[in-house]
């Protein structure tokens, strides 16, 4: 257990955490905490990454487990934010639909021993997901404090469309990329 896979799980043990401010209002300043628990949890994706490929400290099981923290940071996020409007359900289908075609992929192409590593729309997705939810958690925690004069409600799924789009273009890009593969089965 190397310092870049103990990042990942710390990113999966503060999931439940964020999970539980988002959705109890009742704590105080609920938002603030779950943004920086967000922030955090987003952090340890780009540390564990740069410091497993600076010290060579890649494993299967970093591999294995990085991207499937990612979804389940990002995919808890969105769906805490459905009951009170700020995600249409639509949105998480979009990118769930997109993690099971990729991953399906994944999984396939690791039967013939081959790997398919992150792609660059692949890491845009997760850049613009990431990004999104700490702007509508942000908006929510300035809400709390401040009467603001924008439709925060409309602003987060706009900033949640564009990343559904976002995702959507990776999987057909995904798809693309390894068409050869699919059509060998």
């Amino acid at each position: 257990m190397n310092l870049p896979n103990r990042l990942t799980m710390m990113r999966i043990i503060l999931v439940p955490f964020m999970v539980l401010f988002m959705l109890v209002h009742d704590i105080p300043y609920a938002y603030v905490w779950a943004l920086i628990i967000f922030v955090v949890a987003s952090l340890t994706d780009m540390l564990d990454g740069k410091i497993a490929r600076s010290r060579n400290l890649i494993t299967d099981f970093g591999k294995f487990l990085d991207p499937i923290a990612d979804k389940i940071l990002v995919i808890s996020a969105m769906v805490c934010m459905i009951p009170d409007g700020y995600c249409h359900p639509l949105i998480v289908i979009v990118v769930l639909f997109r993690e099971f075609i990729v991953s399906s992929l994944r999984l396939i192409a690791a039967s013939q021993n081959v790997v398919i590593a992150a792609g660059k729309s692949g890491k845009l997705k997760t850049m613009s997901q990431m990004l999104s939810i700490t702007a509508v958690l942000f908006l929510l925690s300035i809400e709390y404090a401040v009467d603001l004069s924008i439709d925060v409600m409309l602003i987060a799924n706009v900033l949640l469309w564009i990343t559904a789009a976002i995702a959507l273009i990776s999987c057909i890009d995904y798809i693309y990329h390894n068409r050869d593969m699919i059509k060998e089965m």
